[in-house]
């Protein structure tokens, strides 16, 4: 079993607008709104490639209500955590132009729900599948990450990270098997700006040294490099279409690649988790299964 942990979900909602105009009221032309959240996101995908997962994470009030909602009409089965006070955040992003977002911060995290959430994760056993993404509310513990592998560490559980510098470098002890930041994110973590594939490949072997499993280096428009838990190095270039969304994306991929690894095969797996990046990428939603599939021809 798969299970997503989403610790600060959104409903997003996208206005786009021919003009905007700080300080005057402005029309919409149109509007459009999804339920967000980097493992959401995950299990999303992860449903349309026919793998079953569980959301877990923390929603409150009306908006979390709506939220828990709209994950289970995707087919994901949830388990969240509902808190007593406070609504789960709403980001609003204007396309007019150049695109500008205002991000709701989230209700407040008490101490007893994340007793709650660890609870709930005392539930996996060997075998089992858990994401990590994103950020970290300003509510929770700044170490959750590693609080959580901790707990696990005593099974044998396939953990995915999808985090940037210190949240991604102080779990690497736990052996996660994957990792994937993007190439200016792997710079970052190491102080050095990276400009050629040698020098990316050189540094994701140093993540894979220090206990990374798997690590899947994104970059945008150059494609992915896998440097996998064999030390081999597999290259994938982008598929073709226009880009119309760059949100899930980068979660579209994470699951392309837990859906393409389960028989352990890479280079199949990098594939799979290309195509369907990409596949979020030309699209206004989350992928679907035959534009996943269909992109997948051209790798």
């Amino acid at each position: 079993m798969v299970y997503t942990v989403t610790f600060n979900p959104a409903i997003d909602y996208i206005v786009r607008t021919d003009e905007l105009i700080v300080g005057r009221t402005n029309r919409s032309s149109s509007e459009q709104m999804f339920v967000g959240g980097k493992g959401i996101n995950v299990s999303v995908v992860l449903a349309e490639l026919g793998i079953k997962s569980k959301a877990l994470g923390f929603v409150a009030g009306f908006t979390g209500r709506a939220i828990e909602d709209g994950v289970t009409e995707k087919g994901v089965e949830t388990d969240f955590v509902h808190l007593k006070s406070g609504c789960s955040r709403i980001n609003v992003k204007i396309k007019s132009g150049e695109e500008t977002e205002l991000n709701g911060q989230g209700p407040q995290i008490p101490e007893s729900a994340i007793e709650q959430l660890f609870v709930k994760l005392d539930e996996l056993r060997d075998g089992d599948v858990l994401v990590l993404a994103g950020s970290i509310p300003n509510t929770l513990p700044s170490d959750i990450y590693e609080k959580i592998l901790a707990r696990l560490s005593d099974r044998k559980i396939k953990t995915v990270v999808d985090a940037t510098k210190n949240l991604l470098l102080n779990v690497l002890k736990y052996k996660p098997f994957l990792i994937k930041p993007n190439n200016h994110e792997l710079g970052e973590m190491f102080g050095v700006e990276l400009k050629t594939e040698e020098e990316i490949i050189s540094y994701a072997k140093k993540l894979r040294k220090t206990g990374a499993v798997n690590v899947l280096v994104s970059m945008a428009g150059d494609g992915a490099i896998l440097v996998d838990e064999h030390g081999e190095i597999h290259k994938c270039g982008v598929c073709k279409g226009t880009v119309k969304n760059s949100v899930g994306a980068g979660d579209s991929m994470v699951a392309g690649f837990i859906a393409g690894s389960e028989n352990g095969d890479y280079e199949y797996a990098l594939k799979l988790g290309t195509a369907t990046g990409g596949a979020t990428a030309f699209s206004d939603d989350l992928a679907k299964k035959d534009e996943i599939f269909e992109l997948l021809k051209q790798l």
